[in-house]
């Protein structure tokens, strides 16, 4: 296999997948009788008459542990369908998305008698193909499962497709295909958009995860942006034993990452782990582009020294300059501890309504920050939030794209694996740090340009404050404003105005400078700007603390007042 010509895959078509899809279609159906009976009732307590049920939190938890349970049933699609909606509030109710957070991508192993003609159909006979083979699978999943082996002297691992996966898996998105109309007719309004771009997002996914040409160039390239760092190990592909059915790889051999005991045993410093962790997936997401998108702890795993280990790039995801440009922008303004600023790159991102009530985000982002502070949220506070919405809970103003909702998955199951490793664990800390570092980089020379964009329209406004204003005010004399009000400046109002006019752009444009010496120069120069920034903001209050200044004095004439006296003019 080789990028220049990549592999080309198989799509299983045909009468047999089409008559899978019809008796599929039957059997998903009636395994969700119940929950559409309950639906209806929902709406209709006696199905067709009747009013409304209120459905309560118990109930909508009780139907998701149903829900899980018949997606486990279903079997590989249907599981990795949960797996996806666990990671989409915009879809579903937040009972329904932890419940399904709880789905583990796990399927007895396959027999080696169905595997091992598979694995030679694609690679030829398996003992001239390779040293040695183990039978035994390490690992499995709904998918695949992986393998170990003796090639050239080298232990690899070979990842191979489960048979007739990729048939079974079409015949089941054919189903959901013809079942999603029908579930967005019956959705609330806020709802249709995301149900309608689900399954062509969940094809998508799910299509590529079993092409494994694609995970193989997507560990090529994920591995050469880390070629650099000795800290991270990512394996090898061996492109002359990986097809789109099979992927072998140069073995990796590690501790899983949330076996916290052997980690202490060897000496790891999980706290410096986690902020390498977060620090690797940040530069994946922001910088590259590129990621690894199924960061659970099997996925995971950490050497003696310190390494971590990344296997399974069945999921990824990938980012346009525009969307990181945007992740940047949300990363910079969690470290400003500005919510404002995080729901306008959420709004810049697709991923909120610009209509949505900025009062009830403004809390609920307020919340999810000091969660990734660490902080304990109280119940109460998280029941006044519901309450204020309750009823349009999964009508949540939010629409997330696939790739975003590939980084909030990311963002979800990587924040578990930290906490186990560090219950202390700060994100946002992890984001400030991340920021600061970044002065002498790409990232840090926008974030250096936005605030030398500031200060250069701060030092504009000082320049052309003073006679914009005396213009308005020579227009206003000159009688071209339909309205003039005679002000009684006995004390010289305006001189002090425009002093505090003055002052007030100093200290605007002071506090961008400070930020920007302090990333550029360090300390020092930060703190005698920030001390000149005070002294200028102690005048201004100071201004404001005079008793019996000037004042404005009450108008001397009305609009028809003023009028009559002009005309009173032209006829003298």
């Amino acid at each position: 296999m080789s990028e220049s010509q990549p592999l080309r895959r198989r799509q299983p078509s045909g009468l047999g997948v089409r008559l899978r899809a019809l008796w599929r279609a039957l059997v998903v159906a009636w395994q969700f009788v119940p929950l559409v009976i309950a639906w209806l009732r929902d709406r209709r307590r006696f199905l067709v008459v009747g009013r409304s049920r209120s459905v309560t939190s118990a109930d909508r938890t009780r139907r998701a542990e149903f829900l899980k349970e018949t997606f486990v049933r279903l079997g590989p699609a249907f599981i990795k369908l949960g797996q996806m909606l666990s990671t989409r509030p915009d879809a579903l109710p937040i009972e329904y998305t932890e419940v399904l957070s709880e789905l583990q991508d796990k399927v007895p192993p396959e027999d080696w008698n169905e595997i091992g003609p598979a694995l030679e159909a694609e690679l030829g006979p398996i003992d001239e193909q390779f040293d040695s083979f183990d039978r035994t699978p390490i690992s499995g999943a709904s998918l695949g499962q992986v393998y170990t082996a003796q090639l050239d002297g080298e232990r690899v691992a070979v990842k191979v497709l489960r048979p007739n996966i990729r048939a079974r898996v079409e015949s089941d998105l054919r189903v959901l295909e013809t079942l999603t109309p029908i579930l967005v007719r019956g959705a609330e309004p806020a709802q249709a958009f995301t149900l309608e771009n689900l399954t062509e997002e969940f094809a998508a996914t799910i299509r590529r995860e079993m092409d494994y040409a694609h995970e193989a160039r997507m560990l090529t390239e994920v591995g050469r942006n880390f070629a650099d760092d000795d800290r991270i190990a990512i394996p090898t592909v061996v492109e002359s034993h990986s097809t789109d059915r099979v992927v072998t790889m140069s073995y990796v051999d590690g501790v899983k990452i949330d076996d916290v005991e052997r980690l202490d045993e060897l000496g790891v410093d999980r706290r410096e782990l986690v902020q390498r962790l977060e620090e690797v997936y940040i530069q994946m997401i922001v910088e590259d582009g590129v990621f690894h998108a199924d960061p659970h702890p099997g996925n995971l795993a950490v050497q003696p020294d310190g390494t971590i280990v990344f296997y399974d790039f069945g999921m990824t995801g990938s980012l346009g300059p525009g969307t990181r440009e945007q992740l940047l922008e949300f990363y910079v303004a969690l470290a400003a501890d500005d919510v404002d600023r995080v729901m306008d790159a959420f709004v810049a991102m697709g991923a909120l309504d610009p209509a949505a009530d900025r009062e009830v985000m403004r809390e609920a982002f307020e919340i999810v920050i000091d969660q990734f502070r660490g902080e304990d949220i109280s119940d109460l506070r998280i029941e006044q939030l519901v309450g204020e919405f309750e009823s349009q809970l999964y009508a949540f103003p939010m629409r997330l794209p696939q790739d975003l909702a590939l980084v909030v998955r990311v963002s979800t199951v990587l924040e578990g694996v930290c906490r186990t490793l560090d219950p202390e664990f700060d994100f946002i800390e992890v984001i400030t740090d991340y920021v600061a570092d970044q002065q002498r980089t790409e990232a840090g020379k926008a974030i250096g340009a936005e605030i030398r964009d500031a200060i250069v329209e701060g030092g504009r406004s000082l320049v052309t404050g003073g006679p914009r204003a005396e213009e308005a005010l020579e227009r206003a004399d000159r009688g071209n404003l339909h309205l003039r009000t005679v002000l009684a400046d006995s004390d010289d109002l305006l001189r002090q105005m425009a002093r505090r006019l003055l002052l007030g752009i100093a200290v605007a444009a002071g506090v961008p400078l400070v930020a920007f010496l302090y990333l550029a120069g360090g300390v020092q120069p930060a703190a005698v700007a920030a001390g000149a920034t005070t002294v200028v903001a102690g005048a201004l209050a100071w201004s404001f603390r005079r008793r019996g200044g000037p004042q404005f004095g009450t108008p001397q004439f009305t609009r028809h007042e003023m009028r009559q006296r002009r005309d009173d003019r032209s006829e003298q």
